[in-house]
């Protein structure tokens, strides 16, 4: 993953982090405080390796990401990772996921842009012959009052992380 350049932007009014992810890479991400809404009859799909690379993507997730095809695909689905979301959610992703269980929440998703939309997402293992092979992740549009239930609540959860 490469570090996201202002010539990338929707805007010039936009933030500056510096990501640190689970393998210890980190990213520099630039961030527009405006929310894409999620599309009407949509599903966002994708699928992984077993490293979380991305290896499918739909031409919603295309779209929703405003990354092109070519550049998502290989990518660690984290590429989408906002700062906005606490380590956490991910680490119960993965705890859930490793329990061979399907796992469910509500995920702010960071544009190539550096706007941002919200998702509700399902992911599950894909199995082959008792072996996992890699994840399939299916978005759909969140419910509002959830969204904003969650606001407060990552943001709490990533004060508690700093």
């Amino acid at each position: 993953m490469e570090d996201m350049q202002p010539s990338q932007l929707a805007g010039k009014d936009y933030k500056e982090y510096k990501l640190k992810y689970f393998e210890g890479n980190t990213r520099t991400v630039l961030v527009i405080d405006k929310e894409v809404p999620y599309p009407d009859g949509k599903l966002i799909v994708s699928r992984t390796d077993t490293k979380a690379n991305i290896t499918h993507a739909n031409q919603a997730f295309i779209e929703m990401s405003g990354y092109t095809e070519a550049e998502l695909i290989g990518q660690p689905h984290a590429i989408l990772r906002h700062p906005d979301m606490p380590a956490v959610a991910f680490k119960d992703v993965w705890d859930t996921l490793g329990q061979g269980k399907k796992w469910q929440g509500y995920v702010k998703n960071l544009r190539k842009d550096g706007t941002y939309y919200w998702v509700f997402a399902t992911a599950i293992a894909n199995v082959r012959n008792g072996v996992v092979v890699g994840f399939t992740s299916v978005r759909r549009k969140p419910s509002r009052d959830r969204v904003n239930e969650c606001i407060p609540l990552y943001a709490e959860l990533r004060a508690k992380e700093v």
